[in-house]
This record gives C-alpha cells, sequence and structure tokens, in this order.
C-alpha cells in the first residue's frame, strides 16, 4: 500500500524558492501537493511552481477555494464566486486532481454553523452557484468538488449523493473529509463501517481526501475534537486501503496542524501505520 499512497500536506512548508517548495515535499517522501499559487498570481508563478511540481513527480492534488459562495452580502458573494471560477480554471489549466471548497455559510463566518445552511431555499441557491461555477470554466482537465463539513449540506453520502444529481455535470466530483462528517456518536464508535459505507456510495467519485482526526470528549451534551493522527478514534489505516481500493492514486492531505513540525510528526506517523 505504501508505494501507490498519494500522502501530502495542506501547508506550503518553508520555502523560498518554487524549486525549494518542490524539493522539500519530496525529500520529506510526499507524492502530492495543495498548489500553493492561486488565480491572482502572476501566470509566471503559477507556470515555476507547475515545472518544479512536474520535475519532482509530484501529483497536484488540489486546488483550494475557501471563499463563501453563498455569503448572505451579495457583493461578497459574487467577489467569491469570481474567485471561485478563476481557481477552477487554474485548477484546470495546470491538471490538478480537483479545485475544493466547501458549499458556503449563511453567515458572516465562510465556514459558519448557521440554522439556514439546512434549508430548501440554501440548498437550491448551493446547487445553482456549483452549476454556475462550473458551467463558467467548462473544465476539461480537473473536477470541482465540495469538501464533506460537519455543519452543513451535504450531511452525508446520501446526501452527497443527491447533490450529485442536482448539480448535474460531469465535471463535478467529490472531495472526501470524513472526520468532518463524524458528527454522531454511532458514526463516531462504527467509523470503519461508515468509511466503507461513503467510499461505497461515492468511492468512484473522490477526487482528494483529508487526514486528521477526531476525539469526542466524555462531556454533556456532546462534544468533538479535531485532532492529530493518532490522537482519536478514527480508524486511520482502515481509511487509507478504503480509499486507495477505489483509486489506487488517491491522494491523502494532512491539514489543520499549526507548524511543519507537527506536519512531520503526522508524515512519520502516517507512513509507520502504513509500512
Amino acid at each position: 500500500m505504501e508505494q501507490n499512497m498519494k500522502l501530502g500536506v495542506s501547508s506550503p512548508l518553508q520555502h523560498d524558492s518554487p524549486a525549494k517548495w518542490a524539493r522539500k515535499h519530496k525529500e520529506l517522501g510526499l507524492e502530492a501537493i495543495n498548489f500553493s499559487p492561486n488565480c491572482e498570481d502572476e501566470p509566471a508563478l503559477v507556470d515555476a511552481y507547475v515545472k518544479e511540481a512536474k520535475a519532482q513527480g509530484l501529483t497536484i492534488a488540489e486546488v483550494g477555494v475557501w471563499r463563501n459562495t453563498l455569503d448572505p452580502d451579495e457583493e461578497a458573494r459574487r467577489k467569491a464566486i469570481r474567485f471561485a471560477i478563476g481557481q477552477l480554471e487554474l485548477a484546470d489549466r495546470i491538471g490538478a486532481r480537483c479545485c475544493v471548497n466547501i458549499i458556503g455559510a449563511r453567515g458572516p463566518r465562510w465556514d459558519g454553523a448557521y440554522k439556514a445552511n439546512y434549508s430548501r431555499e440554501t440548498w437550491e441557491l448551493g446547487v445553482k452557484t456549483i452549476r454556475q461555477i462550473i458551467d463558467a470554466v467548462q473544465p476539461c482537465n480537473t473536477y470541482f468538488t465540495i469538501e464533506s463539513m460537519p455543519w452543513m449540506i451535504p450531511t452525508g453520502p446520501d446526501e452527497y449523493l443527491r447533490l450529485l444529481e442536482a448539480v448535474d455535470r460531469d465535471r463535478f466530483a467529490v472531495h472526501m473529509d470524513v472526520f468532518n462528517w463524524m458528527t454522531t456518536p454511532q458514526r463516531y464508535f462504527y467509523n470503519e463501517e461508515f468509511i466503507e459505507e461513503c467510499f461505497e456510495k461515492l468511492g468512484k467519485q473522490v477526487k482528494s481526501c483529508h487526514l486528521k482526526d477526531v476525539h469526542m470528549e466524555e462531556d454533556y451534551t456532546l462534544f468533538f475534537r479535531e485532532t492529530y493522527m493518532g490522537n482519536g478514534a478514527v480508524n486511520i489505516r482502515h481509511l487509507i486501503e478504503t480509499a486507495t481500493s477505489y483509486d489506487k492514486d488517491m491522494p491523502f492531505i494532512i491539514e489543520h496542524l499549526d507548524t511543519d513540525e507537527e506536519y512531520l510528526d503526522s508524515i512519520r506517523y502516517v507512513k509507520e501505520l502504513i509500512t
């Protein structure tokens, strides 16, 4: 399994040139990358990063949007959509496996938890917005994806299937963060079975995965904490084995750590886990 695993990190790691950026990933035994430049950077800089990634044999796993395309403020929403279109164009130009965003939140925090996130109107606006982004670009070398999140749609694999059907675009696919869906004790304690359910229903359309862990605190009423791998209950090895059974080149991106040193510790943890 190790030779097929394309591991990466969400951090750009400390670097002062595209060559050092790519070389540092390779020296750490990483085979996948989050793309550091964005659509607002100079094309020459983008091309330099792409060139160095290819020279080191690195898979460009993700181009991130991370803007609220459902912002209740219409001007902010339009700006977010323009950026999402630009990022999808960038992902298509450089041949990234996917461009990824969240579906969006109906409040001031771009990824916040709001009652309106679950309304019928939000569902319809989300579908319309995803179509708008994909139709503006007409990608042929990448996919637009939505990351699964704890407090917005889609809330699980069945709802993601509904979203895929509703959007009805060949270049709309899945970004899997199964940890963000660990929102009930049942999913948490039976996480192996939940992982299998997610991939049985969505596996053929998953383009990239995030890696971290989840810990449920024994306190009232209920608390799930994102944490570093090995400090939670999710069977990381089972997730990797399941995902790679659907796509041997599946990228896994370690995320949400604070320092390069913490990322290095997690890289070592995963490599020891799968050896």
